[in-house]
């Protein structure tokens, strides 16, 4: 986003399978340009927590890429950028995991 164009990059090495891309598609770089403000990046500890409070508190299976919109926000709230008393809506999407691999994770 800085460069203001698709960049092509190796593919990151991360639980999170779904975000294992190299580069944006020509349509969701222009949406991101025109909507999105401000990228972060979480590691695969903070996925895999977030993993584990979706099982223990919400009784959901949800994969690492899924987690990757709540372990944004955390990381968001703890860094000050969100007000730890604010209203936020949280897309999750994603129980496409094995459950031998999903149960590795949850005990690291």
């Amino acid at each position: 986003m800085e460069r203001g164009e698709i960049v092509h990059i190796d593919t990151p090495k991360t639980i999170a399978d779904g975000a294992q891309t190299q580069h944006l598609g020509k349509l969701t770089f222009g949406i991101m340009k025109e909507k999105v403000h401000k990228i972060i990046t979480v590691t695969d500890e903070e996925l895999v927590s977030c993993m584990k409070f979706f099982g223990e508190r919400m009784k959901m299976v949800v994969e690492p890429t899924g987690c990757l919109g709540l372990a944004g926000l955390k990381k968001l709230v703890r860094n000050g950028d969100i007000p730890a008393n604010s209203r936020c809506g949280v897309i999750i999407s994603g129980g496409n995991v094995d459950m031998s691999r999903y149960c590795e994770l949850l005990l690291s």
